[in-house]
């Protein structure tokens, strides 16, 4: 039987998942369980191309445990060979306390439990995916990585919020997130392109969520989301950065409940607000809708206002390097935020595919055999 690492990231009503072969990290396999307490759909394939046996169907309202127990049963069917020696999970807030992936235990799960106000949309998903591996298969060690980890580093002139003192001791800072994403591309570019990741990169990974890295030698020095997944760049159907006001306003003025005014700023804003339309870049292109048109506009405008501020955080820029759904398949979005750029003068150009699932894999693997 070959071991392998299944690694996972889990959302709301859906458990992504990719099989890498332990001792080589070779991906072999990958899918999704959609639909997670729905008709819940199931589709996985080998890397290879070759068959797989067709997974069995999941019923109706299947929760997350169901959804894992099918993607194990698949990956561990007689057909493949395979058996599970690891589970990487990707967690989006390690707050102060996790700096590097860990091996969960259940102090871990706890400290990760009391971070769920900090990501409410994301934080409990992650711990769903940690509980049902840990009932299923649960001499398999579970190995968390962090969102946040990457910017742990970041000085403290960068993540200290202009606020009274008693709500920065009580953890109210800048910690940042699609860490997992930005150590890829800084892994690759000291790869491939050596002189620049020695240099001053600003990482654009632009999405359904969207956030930029201030990379100089390798390091995140500075970034645009904050204390939450919710500040800086507008996105998908998230606001970026707001006036605060603009909350109290929300509550005091128009009446709107906090749980009303998270899911309009999470849900119903960025360029979904904006458009009135869609959060799907392909469609608003391709849209004669002036209001698709101003909600790119408004996108490209404040990705570079941000990649100037990311730019001053270093001294200069020698590279932008473009990632994410947006910003690898979105030529016109890309062109009109370099267009914005002019004053900053030259710099390269990139654009590369993140891989937070093999980041992942190496994580787990590394801190699996350190712990055997």
């Amino acid at each position: 039987m070959a071991g392998t690492l299944l690694v996972l990231n889990s959302g709301s009503s859906s458990l992504k998942f990719k099989v890498f072969r332990f001792d080589t990290l070779e991906p072999l396999a990958s899918g999704e369980v959609e639909s997670i307490g729905g008709e819940a759909a199931f589709r996985i394939a080998r890397t290879s191309g070759q068959n797989l046996s067709k997974p069995k169907a999941l019923p109706k309202g299947a929760n997350h445990e169901a959804a894992l127990d099918a993607v194990l049963r698949a990956v561990t069917a007689p057909d493949t060979g395979w058996s599970v020696t690891g589970v990487a999970h990707r967690i989006v807030h390690g707050g102060t306390l996790y700096t590097r992936p860990v091996i969960v235990t259940p102090r871990v799960i706890h400290d990760l439990t009391s971070l769920i106000p900090l990501a409410p949309l994301h934080q409990p998903h992650g711990l769903a995916a940690i509980a049902a591996s840990d009932k299923l298969i649960a001499d398999v060690p579970d190995v968390a990585c962090f969102d946040t980890a990457f910017h742990a580093g970041i000085g403290e002139v960068f993540r200290t919020f202009a606020i009274e003192k008693p709500l920065r001791d009580a953890g109210v800072r800048r910690y940042g997130f699609h860490g997992l994403s930005f150590e890829w591309i800084a892994r690759v570019l000291a790869q491939q392109h050596p002189d620049l990741a020695r240099g001053r990169v600003v990482i654009a990974h632009l999405g359904n969520g969207a956030s930029l890295c201030a990379l100089h030698d390798g390091r995140s020095v500075d970034t645009t989301m904050g204390l939450t997944a919710l500040d800086g760049l507008p996105m998908g159907t998230r606001s970026g950065s707001i006036d605060p006001g603009a909350v109290l306003y929300a509550q005091r003025a128009l009446g709107m409940r906090p749980d009303e005014i998270e899911a309009s700023l999470y849900q119903r804003s960025g360029l979904l607000g904006l458009s009135g339309l869609t959060n799907d870049v392909r469609v608003l292109l391709t849209s004669d809708d002036p209001a698709a048109r101003f909600a790119l506009d408004h996108f490209a405008l404040k990705v570079s206002q941000f990649t100037a501020m990311m730019a001053v955080s270093m001294g200069g820029i020698d590279a932008l390097v473009f990632t994410g759904g947006i910003g690898e398949h979105a030529t016109p979005v890309r062109d009109a935020i370099v267009a914005r750029l002019k004053p900053l003068g030259a710099f390269k150009v990139l654009v590369m595919t993140s891989n937070e699932e093999t980041m992942m894999a190496v994580h787990a693997r590394t801190l699996i055999e350190d712990n055997e």
